[in-house]
């Protein structure tokens, strides 16, 4: 067992699904999908703690399978029940000969809007 199998916890997908509301709007909602197994965690950077003195809060980097692809505002429940919600576009993978298959992005803490 590698080290960063110990730090992996269970993640739901949430797909957002926007739905008439039967008054000419429309309504969002979020249902649960596909489960896979992610380490997250809060960097200590300079940059973070700057960040977070700014007023910006929950920045977190998210480490997965380089197979699963999680694009940029996608959203996705920890098995603790916080959301959080994808920021990043551009990954940062292992090369091809490494015997680490990951990824890394990041996400936010996130809040489902009220729809």
């Amino acid at each position: 067992m590698r080290l960063i199998d110990e730090y992996m916890v269970t993640c739901t997908f949430l797909n957002k699904q926007v739905l008439p509301d039967g008054y000419g709007g429309t309504k969002t909602t979020y249902t649960e999908g596909a489960t896979f197994e992610a380490a997250i965690y809060m960097p200590q950077s300079i940059e973070t703690k700057v960040a977070e003195k700014q007023g910006v809060k929950g920045l977190y980097q998210v480490v997965v399978d380089k197979s699963l692809r999680l694009e940029y505002h996608d959203v996705f429940r920890r098995s603790d029940g916080t959301i959080f919600r994808v920021t990043s576009k551009d990954e940062q993978a292992t090369p091809g000969s490494s015997s680490l298959n990951m990824r890394v992005l990041s996400a936010e803490e996130w809040e489902l809007p009220n729809g």
